[in-house]
């Protein structure tokens, strides 16, 4: 007794599992985590070096050096993926090897910690700390500002304190950054000549100050019974009595600071960084959720929360959304769900009507309970609902219903033949078991390959083979118990001894017999034709376009603005918010949210981060629908070129998996920055000969002018003045020194001296700044220690990648495609003559591409053999298998007519469709064979055997791909799965010809079976 005769006469037990499978689907599906992407271990680190006052090839020799040694001892490491050496600032970001996933990270950044603490006495003086940044997986999916008419910074920062507090104990909600607050300082302005006359170096005014406000230990004391804190006053209780301070001139006379020097509290003229909602000032939020938690059950708590707090923001402030996350992942889940229903219907409306009303509502409940059952391992195993999963449950509906046709097919023959139910349960799966357990072995094997990549693109759609892996293991287990158990009680047998033929006797069968006869009789031409039909294909799918991953749905884009390198962060600024008004004037756009001097907050884990800088702002535009980007885009693209002719931005949409600005780069690597630079000019010129290319540019950007005052040693040290003395008393008169903080409660206020606005707006003065003359005893004019000024020019970035020089030469397509510009610049930029010691490698969207796919096909060849093992092992010989394996190239032809037809790409996402073509081909060519050998056996002549067994398999070969090819029509609206659902569609239509026709024909060759 088998399974299949089992559930029919022992029911109990099969309902037992449908009960179970059917309610763990509705509580998983309840319970289950929600996401719009899934999650990916993002395998970066940064560590960020202050070193204030170096040049950027300083900072390059004397920090980044030592840091990428360190960085080298950790076994886990993959490579330096770039390091930029600045002025004042060494910033390298390090890339871990693939096989490490979220788990083992804490351990990683704990030995980075290590490895970066124990070098740091190679560490010049003068250069900080290092600080090591490790938050790279922290998404901020509801990001919001916070911004209103006529407040001040510090009142949006008290509110945003205030909501940061109550929100934070939302549950589910993890952690929440504000970003965007402007420093608070207290400013004195004291006019150099003054001092000088008062003979009061600014050293002093700035040592009495740091003393002044230090928080120190005065001890305690007893008194009687009681021991008391001694606590000293003379603390500024405001930024106002600073002025207070009394400082001692040369001639012994106390003078009041507030009379040499005017005392104001403002905000930091030079910041880091701005950010703008619709043009006003705003400070931005982020909120970022558990993991594994219901993201939209999340948004909704955390939206309650806000609509209580709403009574405590002042009238004026409000919170503009600039990414909701849960209203985006509740759009695109239930989006998914409604595609799921349809696909749902679309198969079983397919199985009515070809298989009659109770059969297809036989298998139509078989794929409805195995559906739930999935959904329950699911949430099982926290395997979320997002978009890969989703379009994994849809990719599976047709495969899904393969086993239960099949076993539904036989008992129906056998019960229309007269057999009993548990009879024909018994023959049916008796007969099919393994060759479907085969079958279904080999669909999950086909997409093992990104099951088991350890690259981050196989991590993001990883999630589509597990979904895979459980719901096809469950379809066989329905199938041969769900199946027999419901054909038991809704089909009825036929009159006992009734001909098995007459159930084919049909005209559909009748020509298909026809058909595979006449290509038996002409089996060579037959052959041919499908060979030539091969060859073509393959000519043909070097015209298909090529691709990495596409853009999202959300109606998203970004402007990012790029300043001439060494611009004022106020210049950036001004053109940014004169960019921002534009947009807001364009048609259909809703929203602007700008930020100058750096990124946005990582709100969604694709999102790529450009470094800060003050000659670079991005703008955040939403529209109201995806299909209003393109005209917008055009319109602001054109306002840029004609209007900031002197920026060099970047426009780019919101990508769907990794990705990066630049989809073509070109990296010269080598020892001289000069000569470095010369060769991605070359690249670059090529790359604007093109007529194709927009973007071009180098990720050095511009050498940027320094003026050199050129130091007296020798007056100087006749005058006691240091090298040391000269920078302080230039800082002082433009920028400003810090003398210490004032404290006011949980703030801490740089205090910053600084000369009078008339005396620091105009360099040409820079002669007359005064510096103290330790041996004079009064300050004497700059000009006395310098010998002349000059004005040079130095690279202001510095790019390395793995402990060697490199220059990123890039360019992206005018075009969607980067692919057929990648073709045409290639062998020209190959072609440029490298000097001894330099060298060319590739990024952009080919690095991404092929580190892809390069990781999926390595974990191809286990599978791919384990799939020949179990075919082998199906049939116990080789030329059954031989068979097989012959026709799995040949679906490429279907593939290639598919794509060429509709003008679409070939991508990641198609690769994966392709290799499911793979598991689907092979499951159909295994029933059929598995058929033709059992007929054989029974003694039936190999030519009507042949016939005779395509026919009996004719319908359910059919209606898998029918079920597979038209449940995958509710992904062709979605542009994520909009090629692979092509590739599979053309591929499997092609593929049902190949099973069907030519399975037949290479069995009757190599067999060599005589008409």
């Amino acid at each position: 007794m088998n399974i299949g005769e089992y559930s029919v006469r022992n029911p109990v037990i099969s309902w037992l599992l449908v009960i179970i499978l059917i309610g763990g689907g509705l509580w998983g599906f309840q319970g289950m985590g929600k996401l719009e992407d899934p999650a990916f271990t993002v395998k970066v680190a940064k560590v960020i070096t202050y070193y204030p006052g170096a040049s950027a090839q300083q900072v390059q020799d004397e920090v980044t050096y030592h840091i990428e040694e360190a960085l080298q001892l950790m076994e886990q490491v993959k490579w330096i993926k770039k390091s930029i050496s600045r002025p004042g600032m060494s910033d390298i970001t390090v890339e871990f090897q693939d096989k490490y996933r979220g788990p083992d990270f804490p351990n990683i950044y704990d030995e980075l910690r290590r490895k970066i603490a124990d070098m740091q006495h190679e560490l010049p003086p003068g250069a900080q700390a290092p600080i090591i940044v490790d938050s790279f997986a922290d998404v901020y999916g509801i990001y919001v500002t916070l911004g209103g008419e006529g407040y001040s910074w510090r009142d949006l920062w008290d509110t945003a304190d205030d909501l940061k507090k109550q929100l934070i104990l939302v549950p589910g909600v993890r952690k929440i950054v504000i970003d965007g607050a402007q420093q608070e300082v207290a400013y004195l302005t004291i006019s150099r000549a003054r001092l000088g006359e008062l003979g009061i170096p600014v050293e002093r005014i700035a040592s009495v100050l740091k003393s002044q406000n230090v928080v120190a230990d005065a001890g305690n004391v007893a008194v009687g019974d009681e021991y008391l804190r001694i606590w000293p006053t003379g603390e500024s209780s405001s930024v106002q009595s600073i002025g207070d301070v009394l400082i001692a001139s040369d001639e012994k006379k106390l003078v009041r600071l507030s009379d040499i020097a005017e005392i104001q509290r403002a905000y930091q003229e030079v910041t880091g960084k701005y950010y703008y909602s619709d043009g006003r000032p705003a400070l931005a939020l982020g909120i970022s959720l558990q993991a594994g938690q219901n993201v939209v059950a999340v948004g909704e708590a955390v939206d309650r929360r806000l609509a209580e707090l709403q009574a405590d923001v002042p009238i004026g402030m409000a919170l503009s959304a600039v990414y909701d996350q849960p209203k985006e992942v509740d759009e695109s889940v239930n989006g998914f769900i409604v595609s799921v229903g349809q696909a749902v219907v679309i198969v079983l409306v397919v199985l009515l009507l070809f298989m009659g009303l109770r059969v297809g509502l036989i298998i139509g409940a078989t794929l409805l309970i195995t559906v739930a059952g999935t959904l329950f391992i699911m949430a099982l195993y926290g395997i979320e609902l997002q978009r890969i999963s989703l379009g994994a449950l849809v990719i599976a509906l047709g495969m899904l219903v393969d086993n239960a046709i099949v076993v539904a097919e036989g008992m129906l023959v056998r019960m229309n033949a007269g057999m009993k139910a548990p009879e024909a349960a018994s023959e049916a799966v008796g007969k099919t078991i393994w060759a479907l357990l085969g079958g279904t072995v080999i669909g999950i094997l086909a997409f093992a390959g990104i099951g088991f990549s350890q690259d981050s693109t196989g991590e993001f759609a990883g999630s589509l083979f597990y979904v895979i892996l459980i719901s096809l293991s469950l379809s066989w287990i329905t199938a041969i118990s769900t199946t027999p158990l419901l054909c038991g009680l809704l089909l009825k047998p036929g009159e006992a001894g009734s001909e098995q033929q007459d159930a084919y006797s049909a005209a559909p069968f009748r020509i298909y017999r026809g058909l595979v006869s006449s290509a038996l009789r002409l089996r060579w031409v037959t052959m041919g034709v499908v060979v030539g039909l091969f060859v073509l294909s393959l000519w043909g799918f070097g015209f298909v376009k090529q691709a990495f991953f596409p853009y999202s749905n959300t109606p998203l884009f970004f402007v990012d603005i790029w300043e001439p390198q060494g611009t004022d962060i106020r210049k950036t600024r001004e053109d940014t918010l004169r960019v921002s008004e534009y947009l807001r004037g364009l048609e259909g756009v809703e929203q602007t949210t700008s930020v100058i001097g750096g990124p946005h907050q990582r709100f969604t884990l694709v999102y790529d981060a450009k470094e800060a800088s003050p000659a670079y702002a991005q703008i955040i535009v939403r529209t109201d629908t995806r299909e209003r980007i393109d005209a917008v885009w055009d319109q602001v693209d054109a306002f840029l070129k004609q209007e900031l002719y002197w920026t060099d931005p970047i426009l780019k949409r919101m990508m769907i998996g990794p990705g990066r600005d630049s989809k073509i780069e070109a990296r010269f690597h080598g020892p001289d920055a000069a000569v470095l630079r010369e060769l991605a000019g070359e690249a670059k010129a090529i790359m604007r000969a093109e007529p194709g290319t927009k973007e071009v540019r180098d990720d050095w950007r511009e050498p940027v002018k320094v003026v050199r005052p050129i130091f007296n040693e020798q007056v100087g040290r006749q005058l006691g003045i240091s090298r040391e003395d000269l920078a302080a008393a230039l800082q002082y008169a433009f920028e400003g020194t810090q003398a210490g903080l004032y404290r006011d409660g949980e703030r801490l206020l740089p205090i910053l001296l600084r000369a009078p606005e008339e005396e620091r707006a105009d360099v040409a003065n820079i002669q007359d700044i005064q510096v103290w003359s330790p041996v004079l005893q009064k300050a004497v004019p700059v000009g006395q220690v310098v010998s002349g000024f000059e004005t040079e020019w130095e690279n202001q970035v510095i790019g390395g990648r793995d402990r060697m020089q490199t220059i990123i030469a890039s360019c992206n397509p005018k075009g969607a495609l980067a692919g057929p510009l990648f073709e045409q610049l290639r062998p020209q930029i190959e072609a440029i003559a490298l000097p001894p010691g330099y060298s060319l490698s590739w990024g952009g969207e080919y690095e991404d591409q092929t580190k892809a796919q390069s990781s999926l096909l390595g974990a191809l060849p286990p599978s791919f053999l384990i799939m020949i093992l179990v075919s082998i092992l199906l049939f116990g010989k080789l030329k059954q298998p031989l068979i097989i394996w012959l026709t799995v190239p040949l679906a490429l032809v279907g593939i290639t007519a598919g794509l060429l037809a509709v003008d679409a790409a070939f991508d990641f996402m198609s690769l994966l469709g392709a290799l499911s073509l793979v598991g689907l081909l092979i499951k159909n060519a295994i029933v059929l064979i598995e058929e033709i050998d059992q007929q054989i056996e029974t003694g039936k002549p190999p030519f009507p055997a042949i016939l005779d067994s395509g026919v009996s398999r004719m319908r359910p070969v059919l209606l898998a791909a029918a079920t597979t090819i038209l449940g995958l029509i509710p992904l062709l609206p979605d542009v994520f799965f909009v090629n692979m659902a092509i590739t599979m569609m053309a591929g499997l239509g092609f593929a049902t010809v190949l099973t069907l026709v030519v399975v037949p024909t290479l069995y009757a060759i190599l067999f060599r079976v005589r008409t």
